[in-house]
C-alpha cells in the first residue's frame, strides 16, 4: 500500500458510484464512527494518536476554499506522510509556546461520493463531510475557530479503513491567530 497514488486530483464526475445499499450503509456507519473518533482524539489533546488515522504515505492539507476552487496549490499546511505529521505534532507540543486553548470538533454526516481507482489498482473511497472547530481559551468565551469541509480518500488496510488523504477546505478568508493543532 505504500505506493497508493493519494496525491492525484480527482473529478467527481469520474468517480464510480457505490450502488450496493447495504455496503453503502456499512461504509457510512464505519466512516462516521472513524470521524467521531478522530474528533474526540483531537478534542482530548491526544495528538500523538492523530497520525494513526492515516496510512504511512498519507497526505493532509489545510487549504482556503478560494484556492481550492481556483485550483491554486497554496495551503496553510501540506503534509505528505505520517512522518511529517509526527514531526508537526512534536513541534506543536514540544517546541512552540502559545497561549493554551481547547478545541471542540464537530463533524457532520459523511457523504460518500464514490470510489476512485489508483494507478496501482487500489480502490479509494472518496467522501465529503462538513466540519466546524470551536476554540476556547481558559476564562474566555468559546469562538468559532475554523469551518469547512473534509474531502477524504479512504483505503482499506489490515487494521480497517484509514485515511489516504484528508483535505481540509476552510471557508473563511481569515484564520484566527495561528493554526497550531490539526483540524
Amino acid at each position: 500500500m505504500s505506493s497508493l497514488a493519494t496525491h492525484s486530483p480527482f473529478s467527481i464526475e469520474a468517480l464510480a458510484p457505490i450502488s450496493d445499499k447495504l455496503m453503502l450503509q456499512d461504509l457510512q456507519f464505519e466512516i462516521n464512527h472513524l470521524n467521531a473518533k478522530y474528533a474526540q482524539t483531537l478534542n482530548d489533546n491526544n495528538f500523538d494518536q492523530w497520525p494513526d488515522f492515516f496510512i504511512e504515505n498519507a497526505r493532509y492539507k489545510i487549504q482556503a476554499r478560494e484556492n481550492y476552487v481556483r485550483g491554486l496549490p497554496l495551503c496553510l499546511v501540506d503534509l505528505e506522510s505520517q512522518g511529517m505529521m509526527k514531526d508537526r505534532i512534536y513541534g506543536v507540543t514540544q517546541t512552540i509556546f502559545h497561549a493554551p486553548y481547547y478545541t471542540r470538533h464537530l463533524v457532520g454526516q459523511v457523504l460518500i461520493l464514490g470510489t476512485q481507482s489508483t494507478s496501482d489498482h487500489a480502490t479509494l473511497i472518496v467522501t465529503s463531510s462538513n466540519y466546524s472547530v470551536f476554540r476556547t481559551k481558559p476564562g474566555q468565551t468559546s469562538e468559532v475557530f475554523n469551518v469547512g469541509q473534509y474531502v477524504d480518500h479512504w483505503t482499506r488496510t489490515h487494521e480497517g479503513l484509514k485515511l489516504a488523504s484528508r483535505h481540509c477546505i476552510y471557508d473563511s478568508e481569515m484564520v484566527l491567530n495561528s493554526l497550531i493543532y490539526p483540524i
